[in-house]
């Protein structure tokens, strides 16, 4: 029996890696405290930073400093003008730590990169589907129009959009989703995002999941290898099996082995 397992963490160690990186002693109690900072931080501003197209939040640590990564797809949004978005957030981050009682440095930096390319990263893709949800927008259309999106940009190889709960409004919950390219999620060097989101409607909550392939990755460098052309891509004169037609592959070789020895004339009929 097959088993749904992340694709983020069935590739950790190998082409992904950690999203919070620093190191704990854990006879100090220092790990329990650490993990707990980092999971209530990352709720938090999930929470703070909705609708701001927020692609990942990353940490990393030490006994001085603590630096906050926030990657998304509209950071003009999350720094403000002239930078007091940024400002307050930073200020935000210290009363929560200080509310929550975290063990946390003093020093907090807040690092904001750009998704250059969002319509290629899944957690952005979930959060365009829950914001055309939310419109009351038809769910098919928008499923449609975002699958057709993200297959448009560069370096995208496949992807997948699936939704479940009430949709339309209906009293029966249901499943629906739509696939296009190639998804390889049982191999490992495959490069393939995925993010869950949730769409929250006045009739209940639908969930959002997305999966974008973005081709092959070898010795971790980013050299993705390029989709191998199918067997049905090859058809020839109605060939369905992928070969060429037998006019194109030249004349044909001659048997090996030892030579047909001639026949013998036949002999005259008599009367």
């Amino acid at each position: 029996m097959s088993h749904h397992v992340h694709p983020y963490a069935h590739r950790l160690g190998t082409i992904r890696g950690w999203q919070s990186r620093w190191f704990a002693d854990n006879n100090k109690g220092d790990y329990q405290a650490n993990l707990r900072a980092d999971v209530l931080l990352r709720q938090y501003l999930e929470k703070r930073l909705r609708g701001m197209h927020i692609a990942a939040i990353e940490m990393e640590r030490n006994e001085k400093q603590w630096k906050v990564i926030i990657k998304t797809g509209r950071p003009g949004f999350v720094i403000g003008r002239q930078g007091e978005g940024a400002t307050k957030l930073k200020a935000d981050i210290l009363s929560k730590c200080a509310r929550w009682k975290l063990k946390a440095p003093k020093d907090i930096r807040i690092e904001i990169e750009e998704v250059r390319t969002p319509e290629a990263n899944a957690a952005i893709v979930s959060q365009m589907v829950a914001e055309g949800l939310e419109k009351r927008l038809p769910f098919k259309r928008v499923i449609k129009q975002t699958l057709e999106r993200v297959m448009q940009t560069y370096g995208v190889k496949g992807a997948r959009i699936e939704i479940s709960g009430r949709l339309g409004g209906a009293e029966m919950s249901r499943r629906e989703f739509v696939k296009g390219g190639n998804l390889p999620l049982q191999t490992i060097r495959a490069d393939v995002e995925f993010a869950r989101e949730k769409a929250y409607m006045t009739y209940g909550v639908i969930g959002i999941q997305v999966w974008i392939y973005k081709g092959e990755v070898f010795d971790g460098m980013e050299q993705r290898e390029e989709r191998a052309p199918r067997r049905d891509d090859n058809r020839r004169d109605g060939r369905r099996d992928g070969r060429p037609a037998r006019d194109s592959r030249g004349p044909r070789a001659p048997r090996a082995g030892a030579p047909r020895a001639p026949r013998a004339p036949r002999a005259a009929a008599t009367n």
